[in-house]
């Protein structure tokens, strides 16, 4: 007998026996596979149906937003308030439900009502990735509290925003901050502030006014 067909014959029973233990694994476990693979499908379509409710709300949510700016740079603060309302308590997981923040508060501190501003600027920043924008809030939220009497807060949040700034901002920021300090009765802490624009933003605009307002504080305290 050839040699092909002697090793065909030992295959043979070797394959039927393989057969057999799959044959068995199936029945034993195929409502087990099915189910999980069903699970699988589920938690797929589930995860599409979601991602796509999400991509409808934010359009929704998008479109109202850019309403509220529009009316914002209109000057019609109290309309786009309510837009800006609207928005973060109807959409409040999307990105725009979280911008409306931003645009509430805004509309609010022009609005005079700086409480509601500080507020509005807060729950953004509270849920905000931090960079350029969070920056431009946090200022926002500094000219807020400064403006709302809390001279001290203000201060300390101008300060902390020198470190990200550009040179022109960050000379900005200190002479802010030295006049918060100032208004809240911290001559040293004030005079610091000046003393590093003029060491270190010498070469900015705010460097003469920060040079003339020390010297004011300097002798003051003599």
């Amino acid at each position: 007998m050839p040699l092909e067909t002697q090793h065909a014959r030992r295959l043979e029973p070797e394959g039927a026996e393989i057969l057999g233990r799959v044959s068995s694994w199936w029945d034993q476990y195929q409502r087990l596979t099915l189910g999980a693979l069903g699970v699988i499908v589920a938690v797929g379509l589930g995860g599409f149906l979601y991602m796509k409710s999400r991509a409808t709300q934010e359009n929704d949510a998008s479109g109202q937003l850019a309403e509220a700016s529009v009316l914002f740079w209109q000057g019609d603060y109290a309309r786009s308030m309510d837009i800006a309302k609207r928005v973060y308590t109807q959409f409040p997981s999307t990105p725009s439900g979280l911008d409306a923040h931003r645009i509430a508060g805004d509309d609010a501190f022009w609005n005079g009502d700086f409480k509601t501003s500080i507020a509005e600027y807060r729950r953004y920043l509270d849920k905000a990735k931090p960079g350029i924008l969070t920056d431009a809030v946090s200022r926002s939220l500094a000219y807020a509290l400064e403006s709302d009497g809390q001279p001290l807060e203000a201060g300390k949040l101008y300060e902390g925003l020198v470190p990200r700034a550009d040179r022109a901002s960050a000379a900005e920021f200190l002479v802010a901050a030295a006049r918060c300090y100032r208004a809240a009765g911290r001559t040293p802490d004030a005079i610091r502030q000046l003393e590093r624009v003029d060491q270190d933003f010498g070469d900015t605009s705010y460097a003469q006014s920060a040079r003339i307002q020390l010297a004011e504080l300097r002798s003051a305290a003599r």
